[in-house]
């Protein structure tokens, strides 16, 4: 389960959604010009979503209640 702000969980699931259209897209074989795999694609994700979350004020004050 995600812990933080409203606005950091949507950005995450706007984010994690544009992820998986791209990567269906490509296993459509609509849209096929980058060759990463898919968990690269999840770390990447990851990074931005756990860097967000730490440089977030609103995520700082939830976590200290």
């Amino acid at each position: 389960m995600m812990c933080g702000c409203n606005k950091c969980m949507m950005m995450g699931t706007i984010l994690l959604l544009i992820i998986g259209v791209l990567f269906l897209l490509v296993d459509l074989g609509v849209w096929n010009f980058w060759g990463i795999q898919w968990w690269t694609a999840l770390f990447l994700f990851m990074g931005l979503g756990h860097l967000g979350h730490a440089c977030c004020k609103d995520c700082k004050v939830k976590l200290k209640k």
